[in-house]
């Protein structure tokens, strides 16, 4: 199918907050409740229409062991867009998103688009960080802030949705210089400037 741009994402946070399973259900509608931990990079794609707009997303969901992290250093340059992971009935991997946040803008595209995303929303009465506090984090960082629930499926479209249309109007307001933008493909073809290979 064509399509106006091909946006490459990458999914971050701690091991076990359900980065694997955001992308299982954004691209195949299911959840699994017994889930592989990720080693290295797993890949996913799907096509979206973004207010009119056809938009490839070609997602690289990360380990979040420590021992894979230098592994999947090598995806934050060619990523137009991060999303930030973690579990909000466990406020360990919520104090770990500051040091993934640095972690991806040493390494990334200082254009990159972030959003923080709080997961396990069918896990309300369990929770230990409040959607408020996330927010809060998020805004003081420059960062767009969602919840989802992986099982259920509840906003993880969205997720991808509002970070693919933020990511369209960066472009159309020129605050993006798509030439020098790292994952950002225009009618399928990469400008001259774009890393040639997604992965190292």
């Amino acid at each position: 199918m064509s399509y106006t741009y091909q946006f490459k994402y990458i999914i971050i946070g701690d091991a076990g907050v359900g980065k694997s399973c955001i992308m299982l259900n954004f691209i195949d509608k299911r959840f699994r409740q017994e889930h592989d931990l990720t080693i290295g990079v797993e890949f996913g794609s799907k096509m979206i229409d973004s207010d009119g707009t056809k938009v490839n997303l070609q997602i690289w969901d990360t380990a979040g062991s420590e021992s894979f992290k230098s592994i999947t250093r090598a995806y934050y340059r060619s990523a137009a867009g991060a999303f930030l992971v973690f579990d909000i009935t466990r406020r360990d991997s919520f104090q770990h998103i500051a040091e993934w946040l640095e972690e991806a803008r040493f390494n990334g595209n200082p254009n990159m688009t972030m959003m923080l995303v709080g997961n396990k929303l069918d896990l309300q009465d369990d929770r230990t960080v409040s959607y408020e506090e996330a927010a809060i984090f998020a805004r003081e960082n420059g960062l767009l802030y969602k919840e989802t629930s992986a099982k259920t499926g509840e906003g993880v479209n969205e997720v991808f949705e509002e970070l693919t249309r933020t990511i369209c109007k960066r472009i159309e307001d020129g605050s993006v210089d798509v030439g020098n933008q790292g994952g950002i493909v225009i009618k399928g073809k990469p400008k001259a400037q774009e890393n040639k290979k997604c992965c190292g």
